[in-house]
């Protein structure tokens, strides 16, 4: 065993051991599907804390071919496979962690170097016969060991893009690294596989990718492992059955990631903190500190405060991910800033309808630490008189409702087109911000005949509050909303719910510019 050839298994048994450990190995069918093949290239990218390092520790165990891991992975899923046995500790694995050599590196730049010097002399010492040591690139000194042995080699990069997120600035680092990732696997015939791990996907250089023989899985489109993103809603529902967690409050905390092929995916990290510790609490955003979502939400791009404001609020919003450069540097749009934010974890992605949404509580409550940070007065307000909102609503008190929403409104007017229902369902979600602490929130919810704009259930730790339904109208009145959740029969939509509801209309006159509210109280 080496240091980066052919590494062991001992940090994936050290993950075996820990207290929870959720089996993901079955990846490694896909990876087998494609070793040796022209789709043996992989990249994928995900944000920190999302078990990209444990993938690749689990695979490097599973290739090496120095040791023997079949106790470690006998009782693993991928065990009963038709591949395990043919590829199990059949390779030699190079396993780089770029974070480690940039960091004992004396500038970036020197990178590559230090890299190609360290790797040469592990393969020297594997195969003294072929005198490697005199070799000048890793590329070349591979070549030689295939020529004479024809052994090929199972590479695995973990953190590869930490010369962008940590050098954003030195691009003749970045070009100079890109070129030797390109030089050492493409179209080489010594690599049978090559697993690339890190949060960004590949660079590009303009339109084009200095390593487009990759297939990338990304957060913006995971493909068909899409599970191995995150923790499964299988994955959870297990978990809180064993430690004795409410399920549902797991799920509000931190479920929210949505793919074509996995429509509920959670945060691993924060999921675990969450069972080890008993309590739901911002277990992954506390990984690092929120002047990073800062840096971001305070790029004065055209629409991207309004936008920021809809999603705190619970609204999705579209996004063109197409023209981000897969850098933390060249932002051309809000959308490049808000993709960024989508790889880093902060925002959720639906492909097909191509919108950006907070995933959960946990990130929502970094959303708001850092606007507040910003300097956000009129959002910080809103939310800060939300709760006297919400005392007001359930007291069915119309006036006071009506005038505290017309002092939000009067608020974001220096922020936000305020000009149809769309912005008025904007303010009146981060107006009614504190009902998340006691209820569930959907948002155009089917119902009877139609869809409720906004629908609040009280959470099971809170069956005293009543359930409310609002509808909201511009430039028409609050009495047709009330008559509009009772012809369209929006109580249909309460399933499983039985109590008091509040049936509430709210009304923005153009004309006077204030809005008007209606309560009443039904029982189901």
């Amino acid at each position: 065993m080496g240091v980066y050839l052919n590494p062991g298994n001992d940090a994936f048994a050290e993950s075996l051991n820990s207290e929870i450990y959720v089996d993901k190995s079955n990846m490694i069918h896909y990876t087998n599907r494609v070793l040796g093949t022209k789709q043996k290239f992989i990249c994928i990218s995900r944000p920190r804390r999302f078990g990209k390092s444990i993938t690749a520790e689990m695979l490097s165990a599973y290739y090496d071919s120095s040791v023997d891991s079949h106790p470690l992975f006998f009782k693993l899923k991928i065990a009963v496979d038709s591949s395990f046995e043919q590829n199990i500790n059949k390779y030699d694995v190079l396993f780089f962690n770029i974070q480690s050599f940039l960091s004992r590196s004396d500038c970036a730049l020197n990178m590559v170097e230090y890299l190609e010097f360290r790797v040469i002399q592990e393969l020297a010492e594997r195969y003294p016969d072929l005198g490697l040591e005199s070799e000048p690139h890793l590329t070349s000194a591979l070549e030689k060991i295939y020529s004479v042995h024809r052994k090929g080699f199972v590479f695995i990069i973990d953190e590869w893009d930490c010369v962008f997120r940590e050098k954003k600035s030195d691009v003749d680092a970045q070009t100079k690294y890109l070129d030797f990732l390109r030089d050492l696997l493409k179209d080489k015939v010594y690599v049978k596989l090559a697993y690339m791990t890190g949060i960004l996907p590949i660079k590009k250089y303009g339109t084009h990718s200095a390593l487009n023989m990759f297939d990338e899985f990304s957060m913006t489109n995971p493909k068909y492992l899409a599970s191995y993103v995150g923790f499964t809603e299988e994955e959870v529902r297990d978990l809180c059955q064993k430690y004795n967690m409410d399920f549902e409050e797991t799920r509000r905390w931190y479920d929210g990631y949505r793919f074509r092929k996995a429509e509920h995916i959670y945060s691993p990290k924060s999921v675990v903190d969450a069972m080890r510790n008993e309590a739901f609490d911002s277990y992954w955003t506390q990984t690092e500190t929120y002047e990073a979502l800062k840096t971001y939400i305070d790029m004065n791009f055209d629409g991207l405060k309004d936008t920021v404001i809809a999603m705190l609020g619970g609204g999705h919003c579209l996004i063109d991910t197409g023209t981000f450069q897969n850098d933390m540097t060249t932002f051309h749009s809000k959308d490049d800033a808000l993709t960024l934010l989508i790889h880093l974890g902060y925002l959720a992605y639906d492909m097909d309808l191509q919108e950006v949404f907070i995933p959960n509580e946990e990130v929502r409550a970094e959303f708001a630490r850092a606007i507040k940070a910003s300097g956000w007065h009129e959002v910080i307000h809103a939310i800060s008189i939300s709760e006297e909102l919400l005392e007001n609503t359930l007291a069915c008190n119309n006036e006071k409702v009506a005038r505290i929403i017309d002092n939000i409104h009067e608020e974001f007017t220096s922020i936000l087109n305020y000009n149809n229902e769309i912005s008025l369902s904007c303010v009146i979600s981060i107006a009614y911000y504190s009902v998340r602490r006691y209820y569930s929130i959907y948002r155009e919810l089917p119902s009877g005949k139609g869809f409720a704009d906004l629908v609040y259930l009280p959470r099971i730790q809170y069956p005293e509050k009543p359930a409310m339904i609002i509808e909201l109208k511009w430039d028409k009145t609050a009495t047709g909303s009330i008559r509009q959740i009772k012809d369209k029969n929006y109580i249909k939509g309460l399933k499983n719910y039985s109590g008091t509801v509040l049936l509430v209309g709210i009304n923005y006159n153009k004309s006077d510019k204030h809005h008007e509210c209606l309560i009443e109280t039904i029982q189901i």
